[in-house]
């Protein structure tokens, strides 16, 4: 690493959110996830929920950037098991991305567990559901987090007043959200499934989200396996988190040390900060209109994150949240 580059790093990290690596009360989040192209949201709602159970997070809703039918099943499903059946589930009602799972995970959830969302249709659309609960909202409170597809932070950009608010989406946005954390890009350039899957989307938010971003790129998670400690542990018998690690990773020779925890690492970081493990580096990403993405480091206003250290410590932390059990239970 350069000496430019390396005071950069060390600028955002004396600058930039002095206190975003403890959080005295508890972070609203609004948590937006592809859940069902690939498996790692499943871990990374464990995550959110573990944080939940220990006060550093209040989750304020759960919402879908995918509509194959039946996706908002299988998020009640992870909210009913973590005792929080009542967690408001959006989807969206346009156009949006519906591709499921090729290992039928999501089938085995909704066959297994319990959930009282049977329908899509039941559902709010996300950019209503986004709009009324950032608008109940103290100013400057939330933090948005993704882990899939931009398509409804696009969306709720282009929104205009409602019954919820007289203000714009990206003046909604401007006065009630602190950050958005995206596992989203690859840095410093190429192509990722989050951005290139809807570029249109991606292009809309990169260029008009009116306050900070944090990415967490391809290349972060990339490095980090989770689920083997959690499908080997003997006294997790009945965890829709366990079944779907332990059903998936042998379906594939890449998963065979664990999954790749992409979206994990973005829960950890929104509830814990980035400065164990990262730096960040602000610059600015730039979609193509083919879906991929560059890095431009004289822009201002987004960071990516960067790893400062092995990552193995993380992968250790990531891995003991996803065994978190139901706050009210014991072992299952």
């Amino acid at each position: 690493m350069n000496i430019k580059v390396a005071s950069i790093l060390l600028l955002c990290s004396i600058l930039i959110f002095p206190a975003f690596s403890q959080n005295a009360t508890p972070i609203k989040i609004i948590f937006d996830t592809d859940m069902g192209p690939d498996y790692d949201d499943v871990g990374a709602m464990a995550l959110l929920h573990a944080f939940a159970d220990q006060g550093k997070v209040d989750i304020l809703a759960t919402i879908a950037s995918t509509n194959y039918e039946g996706v908002g099943g299988v998020i009640d499903v992870l909210n009913t098991y973590f005792e929080r059946p009542d967690l408001p589930i959006g989807i969206p009602k346009g156009k949006a991305i519906a591709q499921k799972d090729w290992q039928h995970w999501t089938d085995t959830l909704l066959t297994n567990y319990p959930h009282s969302l049977r329908r899509n249709a039941e559902a709010p659309d996300a950019v209503e559901l986004y709009r009324e609960i950032l608008a109940a909202q103290p100013d400057e409170s939330v933090t948005l987090i993704t882990v899939g597809f931009l398509t409804n932070i696009s969306n709720l950009l282009q929104s205009t007043a409602d019954e919820y608010s007289p203000l714009s989406g990206i003046q909604l946005v401007q006065k009630k959200v602190v950050k958005l954390i995206s596992m989203a890009g690859k840095f410093p350039e190429g192509s990722e499934f989050n951005v290139n899957q809807d570029p249109g989307a991606s292009q809309v938010v990169v260029s008009l989200w009116p306050n900070t971003i944090i990415y967490s790129g391809f290349e972060i998670g990339e490095k980090i396996h989770s689920g083997i400690p959690l499908i080997s542990n003997k006294n997790i018998v009945h965890s829709p988190i366990k079944d779907v690690f332990a059903l998936a990773i042998p379906m594939s020779k890449l998963d065979e040390k664990g999954r790749m925890s992409w979206d994990q690492t973005v829960v950890w970081v929104a509830a814990m900060g980035y400065k164990k493990y990262f730096e960040l580096e602000e610059g600015k990403m730039r979609v193509l209109d083919d879906g991929s993405n560059t890095w431009n480091m004289e822009g201002k206003g987004q960071f990516r994150l960067v790893g400062k250290r092995n990552m193995t410590g993380l992968e250790e932390e990531i891995n003991d949240l996803m065994m978190h059990q139901p706050k009210g239970g014991e072992m299952k």
